[in-house]
């Protein structure tokens, strides 16, 4: 007797209320690796985004390394041209470091958000789902 005609017919349309603590029984297997399969694919999802996130601010954060570093270059430009020729060319160089130096300043704080927004990278939100339902489960079978 394999029980194969009756249980997986009658397990979409029984009403929990209704039925039998057998038949509850027999739908739990079902029910768990829904549950599961359901968990593990919200971790991936959460997972996908943190990590998407931790790219776009570390890319941030090269985008600030490389504009300061143009920055520096501007620097060295003005001060090469300030001292040899002592022209007002040097004014411009500096104000061009500037804004690149203000520029990085508001990449690397952009990039510091997105990085701290993906921490941890541990699918939180799934792992507090995953609680609620064990101490669902633990609470439905103390009943």
């Amino acid at each position: 007797m394999t029980g194969s005609t009756g249980a997986h017919s009658a397990s979409p349309s029984t009403d929990p209320s209704r039925a039998s603590t057998g038949q509850l029984i027999g739908e739990l297997p079902d029910l768990v690796t829904r549950l599961v399969r359901d968990e593990v694919r919200l971790a991936q999802a959460e997972i996908k985004g943190k990590a998407k996130k931790l790219g776009v601010g570390a890319g941030l954060f090269g985008g600030a390394g490389l504009v300061a570093l143009l920055g520096l270059n501007a620097l060295i430009t003005a001060a090469i041209l300030g001292l040899a020729n002592v022209l007002p060319g040097y004014l411009a160089a500096i104000i061009i470091a500037v804004v690149l130096f203000a520029v990085a300043g508001v990449l690397a704080l952009l990039g510091k958000k997105d990085v701290q927004d993906a921490k941890p990278p541990l699918p939180t939100d799934t792992l507090d789902s995953v609680k609620a339902d064990v101490a669902a489960v633990k609470g439905s079978a103390t009943r």
